[in-house]
């Protein structure tokens, strides 16, 4: 649920107008709404690059890992999962809000990663080095918009 959808659900399940503070809630969101779609475009339009060189940089700090195994089928089933971290990254960056991450994303990622005998705190690493690589790709008003949901995916596989 974006930002827009839930101030607007609080509101009516008040049954009230729009608070000040929610009014300024969106007046901001709008604000940085064309820096939002830069950020998705970049990561979108960046993918194979941020998932290829933050595989590399985290193999570098990480190097006995299922993923860089040598295993080529491990490689590329952490890799897709990557790049579907950084989807659901630019699904957040969109709505506003960390919704898109909880309801997709972590829910349930400790217990999958632990059953798979996959070390959990690889997972934040990698994305560590996938963020540093991403925000490298951005100006400092995009990354400082887009590092929050990073940020947010990182501290859940801790």
């Amino acid at each position: 649920m974006s930002l827009v959808a839930q101030v607007i659900a609080q509101s009516d399940e008040a049954d009230r107008f729009l608070s000040r503070t929610e009014l300024d809630k969106l007046q901001d969101f709008f604000k940085t709404g064309e820096t939002r779609l830069k950020v998705a475009q970049i990561l979108s339009q960046n993918e194979q690059k941020i998932v290829q060189e933050g595989s590399q940089r985290f193999w570098k700090v990480v190097p006995n890992t299922p993923s860089n195994s040598g295993d080529p089928k491990k490689t590329a089933l952490c890799q897709r999962d990557q790049a579907w971290y950084l989807r659901l990254i630019t699904y957040a960056v969109l709505a506003g809000n960390m919704k898109p991450l909880d309801d997709i994303g972590i829910n349930g990622m400790r217990e999958m990663y632990i059953s798979l005998g996959v070390p959990v705190s690889n997972i934040g690493s990698c994305m560590r080095s996938l963020k540093e690589v991403a925000t490298g790709l951005m100006s400092r008003e995009e990354a400082d918009l887009v590092k929050p949901y990073f940020d947010y995916l990182i501290r859940a596989m801790y």
